[in-house]
């Protein structure tokens, strides 16, 4: 593990070598096998010399203030400002990527800024912010540079959040989230048709993630689902996720359906009708879910939370900016209801913005 105080990164981590000389990725479900000078599917693990090496370690495509909703996490520090970001890379190939500059990219140098992991963890707590998030593409590509900075903020006693498809194997992932706080999982849909055709993926892999996050580790967990027409937004398609979650994970795991926009691969379907999202968070919500949001369109009555027992609105949001808290230490101010997750006596005050930071300019290396 490269330690977190140096840009030097002689290997990677998570790999054995082969009969044949290969040496095989035990990273992610994909277990590339890789010759002298090949990399990876994900483009950024690479056999150099007979051992695997991180090319992005050290390397970021930019830091951005966000809030913590926009993550998208309800359940975690409300209000409260979020340093993020993202290197390149991915070991997904979802046709329908809406970062796919980022995560598609081999153009690793030319699109990134060095950091180191404690200067990103100072830099967070210079500027007020109570977390990071490792999003924009998947932290798992680049796991040892997250899990030194993870740890780096832990010392630091910043709380760190990770925004992932969930495609890691069984054995990488008590390491990975080891020091991490929070997580926002990527169901893509109910399918293995679907993960197959536009993800290039496996479906079994991210609920297995899902379950161990739940039941194995302290971090806390919400899942998005970006419905795409006539993909995975059907009414059997959104309930049986609903239900799988409701008895895999429990009722209070929180459940996003955000809108689809045409990108990258995708461009021959319409962006999603408020109404299928309308309709997939009523039906969640029949499932047996309690917390169920819509996101990627304005609708504060979506994005707010309510209290699932007197049906209080606790959180009142409007684009991710907290507009009403009738909360008191994690509960419904009126009945009493604990609510599940990270809540504060009061929120944070961050509001909508977005502040594109610096950090080599601003703090140094």
């Amino acid at each position: 593990m490269v330690t977190a105080g140096s840009l030097d990164a002689p290997s990677a981590g998570w790999w054995h070598t082969l009969a044949d000389g290969r040496i095989e990725c035990d990273l992610c479900p994909r277990a590339c096998r890789l010759h002298e000078g090949q990399r990876g599917f994900c483009f950024v693990r690479e056999n150099a010399g007979g051992v695997m090496r991180l090319s992005t370690y050290g390397r970021s495509t930019g830091f951005c203030i966000d809030p913590i909703e926009k993550k998208p996490l309800n359940h975690f520090l409300p209000g409260t400002a979020v340093l993020s970001f993202g290197t390149a890379g991915c070991n997904l190939g979802c046709r329908f990527c809406q970062n796919w500059n980022i995560s598609r990219s081999r153009e690793v140098e030319a699109l990134s800024e060095e950091a180191l992991p404690r200067t990103i963890a100072a830099t967070a707590r210079e500027l007020g912010c109570r977390s990071v998030a490792f999003t924009y593409n998947d932290p798992v590509v680049w796991a040892e540079y997250a899990i030194d900075t993870a740890r780096a903020c832990r010392e630091a006693g910043v709380k760190t959040v990770a925004v992932t498809a969930g495609y890691i194997t069984a054995h990488a992932r008590p390491q990975f989230f080891e020091f991490i706080d929070a997580a926002n999982v990527d169901l893509k849909a109910f399918s293995e048709q679907f993960y197959h055709r536009l993800c290039f993926a496996h479906l079994d892999p991210v609920l297995a993630t899902l379950r161990w996050l739940r039941h194995e580790s302290a971090v806390w967990i919400e899942i998005t689902t970006l419905l795409i027409p006539g993909e995975n937004d059907s009414v059997d398609e959104v309930a049986r996720l609903s239900e799988w979650i409701a008895e895999n994970l429990g009722p209070d795991v929180p459940l996003h359906f955000t809108a689809f926009h045409p990108d990258f691969k995708l461009r021959d379907r319409p962006p999603t009708p408020p109404g299928t999202l309308e309709r997939a968070r009523d039906q969640a919500r029949k499932s047996g879910l309690r917390f169920v949001y819509l996101g990627n369109v304005h609708d504060p009555t979506g994005e707010s939370t309510f209290c699932p027992a007197c049906n209080e609105l606790l959180v009142g949001r409007d684009w991710h900016e907290i507009t009403t808290w009738r909360m008191l230490d994690g509960a419904c101010i009126t009945c009493g209801t604990r609510i599940p997750g990270y809540f504060e006596h009061r929120p944070g005050t961050w509001g909508r913005r977005r502040q594109v930071v610096h950090l080599p300019r601003t703090f140094g290396t």
